[in-house]
């Protein structure tokens, strides 16, 4: 079996999946579509910067790409929001396509707007495919990974996950987005405009309570600057004492008044242990730390690609992962 893929969006993270599907037994990518002028027209392997040419020219338009597609299945990798992508996921299902897309808010588009969600399961049942968003962060490290531990739980009381990031080793766009480098009060601006921010932490949280059939009172997400007691820098951006390094964010969902789920995220530059780990209190309470962490940007496309099987598989409607068989490594045969 051979899974034909189309590539919607060649930022950092779409040509993480781009590389991934060019390299693995398994699937064929049979078209690549990013709007920047100074993409489009470019063979991928220029884009993906290997000197042999594959004979796929990245098309600057979704549109003319659905025309005439050969695809199975489209990987959309182009905004963090619902409302963003829209226009795009009604023209990929109007052309009858099955969608794995990495947009945060598609990991759990009912807590977000239910209604857009709505529409979205309808647009998707009507074309007959499926549609699942996913990712490291939604999709796997803060609310998939405890979903699953708990089937070790007789019961289950709370969960607390903490993902703690050195920045430092990530790309630019991600150490802009948690204000690397930024003066206090800009952050702060920035965090009102939701200008900074880790998107997916609400989601996250609304996903493991409909998992655990919980039915939440509210979520907070409440975001603070990691400020500087140094100078630190990564090989993209300094950093003076005082200054911004990242940020510090806390997602919580309340149940009859008290926080059950607590989702708590430091990604900042120099921080001195980077980690994943998930708590469950119940019976038995569970503990499970993963050392280094998961690496956000390969693994954000490994879950996308390892996701595309899944996707092709599931009943029509939109999904989360919480709704698809396990995914898994996949060897392509």
């Amino acid at each position: 079996m051979t899974i034909r893929v189309m590539h919607v969006g060649l930022g950092p993270i779409g040509v993480g999946v781009l590389k991934q599907v060019m390299a693995r037994p398994g699937f064929e990518v049979t078209a690549a579509v990013d709007i920047d002028p100074e993409k489009a027209g470019q063979d991928v392997g220029e884009i993906l910067d290997v000197d042999q040419k594959t004979g796929i020219t990245v098309q600057g338009g979704l549109e003319a790409a659905l025309a005439g597609h050969d695809a199975d299945v489209v990987a959309l990798c182009t905004g963090s929001t619902l409302p963003g992508i829209k226009s795009q996921l009604e023209a990929i299902l109007g052309a009858g396509l099955p969608i794995v897309s990495t947009t945060e808010e598609l990991s759990f588009p009912h807590f977000s707007n239910e209604a857009l969600a709505g529409e979205i399961d309808k647009m998707a049942r009507d074309a007959g495919v499926a549609v699942v968003g996913t990712g490291v962060n939604p999709g796997f490290a803060m609310d998939t990974l405890p979903i699953v531990l708990s089937a070790a739980c007789e019961t289950v009381d709370s969960v607390t996950v903490d993902r703690i990031q050195d920045a430092s080793v990530r790309r630019l766009p991600f150490q802009k987005k948690i204000g690397a480098g930024l003066e206090p009060n800009d952050f702060r601006q920035k965090a009102d405009r939701l200008e900074i921010r880790h998107v997916g932490l609400a989601e996250s949280i609304a996903m493991i309570a409909a998992a655990f059939g919980w039915k939440l009172d509210r979520i907070t997400d409440v975001i603070e600057p990691k400020i500087a007691d140094e100078p630190v820098a990564s090989n993209l951006i300094s950093v003076d004492k005082g200054q911004v390094a990242g940020l510090i964010q806390d997602g919580v969902g309340f149940r009859d008044g008290e926080p059950i789920i607590r989702l708590h995220m430091e990604a900042y530059l120099g921080a001195p242990e980077s980690y994943d780990a998930v708590r469950i209190e119940g019976s038995p309470t569970l503990y499970s730390k993963i050392e280094g962490g998961i690496p956000g940007d390969i693994a954000t496309a490994s879950v996308t690609v390892n996701t595309l099987p899944r996707a092709l598989a599931a009943p029509p409607g939109l999904h989360t992962m919480r709704d698809l068989p396990i995914p898994s490594w996949w060897a392509g045969d």
